[in-house]
């Protein structure tokens, strides 16, 4: 274990909108002041035992507060914070909670204990919203953070609220106007599902939903709906351990599940609610850290709207950001999340810092698994529902997704690389008719070795989409198109494929993008191959282009059956044989039969030591050494939290 460490919290002390930062190691108080000094100018963090808490560096603290303290200041003063109609509180209570870290301390509050504009829908709660998930995540902080500051009887009148709300399981018990709801309006409309909460089950809102109730349930004593959401918080802190979180690595919804977990981590009573609390952070963070890049959030993922294929343009790389930083590019747009991991006194391991800075032995691979998208449902945590490869270069992340079946918002393929001017640069292909929107579409058919892969797709009218960066040279020698990339380099290899055609796209986020298309030749299978290669495998990038036309070999003799084999330029092998019963492919890498069942793990380096991260199926042993700090922690099938020394 490394020396120069201390444990969190550290305080976070803003005298202004400067960078003033009070940091030193050892336990300090944990006080927030905000600029204007006023009597109300002290926001006191949840304070945490040691036991619960990770260590961390007074360096690594210093740019955590420096990044904080640059999103105070992108949302202090705003005229207006939003509004609280229906679940519009997930951006308008963070954003005012903000502003109180800025020194507008009344406007904040009278905003946070203004009568709820559907007041006369929440009268069975005393006119407080405990309906919408992300409603709850705010008032939750509201409540217990931010408490002291709201006048008493409002905060009264929380109480009472919570107390009616959780007096029976929430969720279990008919609203009084819309009982369990007739199926009409919006998604999110009470009328929709009725009950005394919102019904809806992504991960996201789910986790909002059972911390908020069991919080709210420990509050106000209602002991018996407070174990039935302590046995719920058990459950899916098992399957995080053991299979995996369903909405898995999401580069939008990532942030939106961790942050509910910081307001159960800070506020709960019980012991081992805490440490539960903390096991699914831990477990996030390092999820989070694998998928982060440099300010970049790499695929594959679950629930991908295709707004994220640039450095910060993902919601989950923009929160994770001011944990992990190492990126050239401020953070423009902040995601509201923040305020929860600013206003939190946890903080990540060490090693999962260290995963996300990429620190470890490179290269590397990292076969992993994910769970169906409803975990919960009988049959779903059987097995797998997706298996994953990850490479991880000196100057890049490439990763890739197998499924047997097609699912359109899943994102099976990107790469990250290397650019010191914006961290990093992304090659996407997109099978969509939306260029920047991925999915896994019918019939797609992907296998990976390391820094090389096959994508194989039979006849149908789609095209290949493909989104490089501006700055980068592209050129095709010998029916290879070649990318140059700043540090990284790739070698496309079409299969049945026409000459590729720029596309035009005027989105904002992507000007600094080129997109190219390229449509299939002729009625068969077609697809491309991919290698990857840098400096440290190739020297140059004209060796690169020379060692790809003379070594490398690729044998479609058998294309009309599905059936394409490789050699890269290293001599290391990849085979795909086409799957006509289900879309997992048979991979053969470098001569051994790739056997999906036997490869269940949920992170497995394939390193002899299993470093830097394990967690085998239904073991429930998360296991990292990166960056020379290991951290253990394991959920038993008993659903208790062991934690190692």
């Amino acid at each position: 274990m490394k020396l120069s460490i201390f444990t969190y919290p550290i305080s976070l002390i803003i005298l202004c909108l400067t960078p003033l930062i009070s940091c030193s190691s050892g336990l300090v108080n944990t006080t927030i002041l905000t600029p204007k000094l006023s009597q109300m100018s002290s926001l006191k963090l949840p304070e945490v035992e040691p036991k619960y808490r990770n260590q961390w560096t007074a360096a690594l603290e210093k740019d955590f507060q420096k990044r904080a303290l640059e999103i105070i200041d992108f949302y202090a003063d705003r005229k207006s914070y939003g509004n609280a109609y229906g679940e519009n509180e997930k951006r308008s209570y963070p954003r005012a909670m903000l502003d109180f870290l800025a020194g507008n301390e009344e406007k904040a509050i009278a905003f946070l204990q203004q009568e709820d504009p559907q007041a006369e829908r929440h009268q069975h709660t005393d006119g407080i919203d405990y309906y919408y998930c992300f409603t709850l995540k705010g008032q939750i902080r509201k409540y217990f953070l931010y408490g002291k500051f709201l006048e008493p009887d409002y905060k009264q009148r929380m109480f009472e609220g919570a107390k009616k709300w959780t007096s029976e399981d929430p969720l279990m018990r008919p609203h009084p106007v819309y009982g369990l709801g007739d199926g009409s309006g919006r998604d999110w409309d009470i009328s929709r599902r009725g009950r005394w909460v919102d019904g809806r089950n992504t991960d996201n809102l789910r986790a909002m939903r059972e911390t908020s109730v069991y919080l709210m349930a420990e509050e106000t004593g209602n002991e018996e709906t407070r174990l039935i959401y302590k046995e719920k918080i058990q459950r899916y802190v098992w399957a995080l351990y053991h299979i995996g979180m369903g909405e898995w690595d999401s580069e939008v919804y990532h942030g939106h599940t961790f942050a509910p977990y910081l307001n159960l981590y800070d506020f709960a009573k019980d012991p081992e609610v805490k440490l539960l609390a903390k096991a699914a952070l831990d477990w996030m963070s390092v999820a989070a850290a694998i998928k982060y890049y440099r300010g970049g959030w790499g695929g594959p993922v679950k629930r991908d709207y295709g707004g994220g294929n640039v450095a910060m343009g993902s919601s989950s790389a923009r929160t994770f950001w001011l944990y992990f930083g190492d990126t050239p590019l401020p953070n423009h747009h902040p995601e509201e999340d923040t305020l929860f991991l600013i206003t939190s006194s946890y903080r990540p391991p060490l090693a999962a810092v260290k995963l996300a800075h990429k620190d470890f032995k490179k290269p590397l691979e990292i076969l992993s698994t994910k769970p169906l998208y409803e975990n919960w449902k009988p049959g779903n945590s059987d097995e797998p529902g997706y298996w994953e490869t990850q490479f991880f270069g000196n100057t890049y992340q490439m990763g890739s997704l197998a499924a047997k079946f097609a699912d359109g918002d899943v994102a099976p393929f990107k790469l990250m690389a290397d650019n010191s001017q914006r961290g990093v640069d992304y090659f996407v292909v997109n099978t969509g008719k939306k260029l920047v929107r991925p999915g896994k579409q019918p019939g797609d058919q992907i296998g990976q070795y390391r820094n090389l892969l096959i994508w194989l797709r039979p006849p149908s009218q789609s095209n290949f989409n493909f989104q490089i960066p501006n700055n980068s040279l592209a050129e095709i020698e010998e029916n290879i198109w070649f990318l140059k990339l700043e540090k990284t380099w790739l070698a496309v290899h079409p299969i049945n494929l026409k000459s590729y055609q720029e596309v035009t796209n005027n989105k904002d986020k992507y000007l600094q993008e080129r997109f190219l298309t390229a449509e299939k030749n002729q009625e068969n299978f077609y697809g491309f191959v991919l290698e990857v290669g840098e400096k440290e495998t190739h020297g140059s990038y004209e060796q690169f282009k020379e060692n790809s036309k003379k070594k490398s070999q690729l044998n479609l003799e058998k294309l009309t059956r599905g059936i394409v084999n490789y050699q890269g330029t290293n001599g290391q092998t990849l085979q795909l044989i086409y799957n006509t019963l289900n879309l997992l492919p048979m991979i053969i890498r470098n001569g051994d039969l790739h056997q999906w069942s036997k490869n269940f793990a949920l992170y497995n380096s394939q390193t002899k030591d299993k470093q830097p991260i394990f967690l085998g199926y239904k073991e429930g042993k998360l296991q990292i050494k990166a960056g020379g700090y290991e951290f253990t922690t394991e959920v038993s099938n008993e659903r208790k939290v062991v934690v190692s020394p």
